[in-house]
């Protein structure tokens, strides 16, 4: 059985880890303190540089302090991201099962999610915001349906081939339900793949977040967001280009801890991957 000790022994896992508790810390720390109201406009204090007038990562054109806001940012980025990754878990979960144990729904289940595999998450969530207008519900949605029918493909292939084992074909043979045989012996048996896959969903979620918002699709203003962030502060980058920096860190960071923790948690699960133990050496 994998467990969190487990997953910190792997190269990167212990550093995905500690980057994730930085996101989550931000997030919570954000909800009680900031060291300046993160939507506050203070002329004065227009592009303030680091360490000055306590602004301590510096502020911003409109003199917004820019480590206020990247700890707002952070728990706009924990929830949509953790969000996403809920709707994702839901829809590809309930597709992989109709495709994988379905009779007559099961190939076009298949087909809908090869079709909507295809379909890049940033069009549809462009699409969403123009019909609902953009907000961090309609990024959440299209995130998690966009990335969602990935858990479903790789959901789908791991029960049919866990529906095919000895033991699912006994529990039929004894009479046992397809929904039992679903709950008892297939999803069991496929959790650790579909966890890595959402783990790994927790990471395109961000970036996902971070580039509609960018783009205004997402967060919509005064909220402040890293990508949104992005986008305020790309006119100034050949003037200003420290203020730049912050953002692109916080999201590059937040990116790689869901990044490696994903890839531990493949390592530890998949046998395969599991690094082979040498043999003793015979003593002649």
């Amino acid at each position: 059985m994998t467990t969190p000790g487990a997953v910190l022994r792997e190269p990167g896992g212990a550093i995905g880890a500690a980057l994730i508790g930085l996101l989550v810390l931000s997030a919570l720390v954000s909800l009680v303190w900031t060291p300046f109201d993160p939507t506050l406009v203070d002329p004065a204090a227009s592009w303030a540089p680091p360490l000055t007038g306590g602004h301590l990562l510096g502020a911003e054109a409109s003199g917004r302090d820019l480590f206020s806001q990247l700890l707002a940012g952070a728990r706009i980025t924990t929830v949509a991201a953790l969000a996403a990754t809920v709707v994702a878990g839901v829809v590809g979960v309930g597709l992989a099962v109709l495709a994988a144990v379905g009779r007559r729904s099961g190939d076009v289940v298949s087909h809908l999610v090869d079709v909507l595999v295809a379909l890049p998450t940033l069009l549809l969530a462009m699409v969403l915001a123009a019909v609902y207008g953009g907000s961090v519900a309609t990024a959440v949605v299209a995130i998690g349906i966009g990335t969602g029918v990935n858990v479903a493909r790789v959901g789908r292939a791991e029960m049919r081939s866990a529906l095919g084992t000895d033991y699912v074909l006994a529990a039929r043979t004894s009479g046992a339900s397809t929904a039992r045989i679903v709950r008892r012996h297939v999803l069991p048996n496929v959790a650790p793949v579909l966890l890595v896959q959402l783990s790994l969903t927790l990471a395109l979620a961000v970036l996902a977040e971070a580039a509609l918002s960018y783009l205004g699709f997402g967060t919509p203003p005064p909220t402040p967001s890293w990508g949104r962030m992005l986008q305020d502060l790309q006119q100034f980058v050949t003037v200003h280009p420290w203020a730049v920096v912050w953002p692109g860190l916080a999201i590059t960071a937040a990116v790689l801890g869901f990044s490696l923790v994903g890839d531990a948690l493949r390592d530890v699960t998949d046998p395969r991957l599991r690094r082979a133990v040498p043999a003793p050496e015979v003593l002649a």
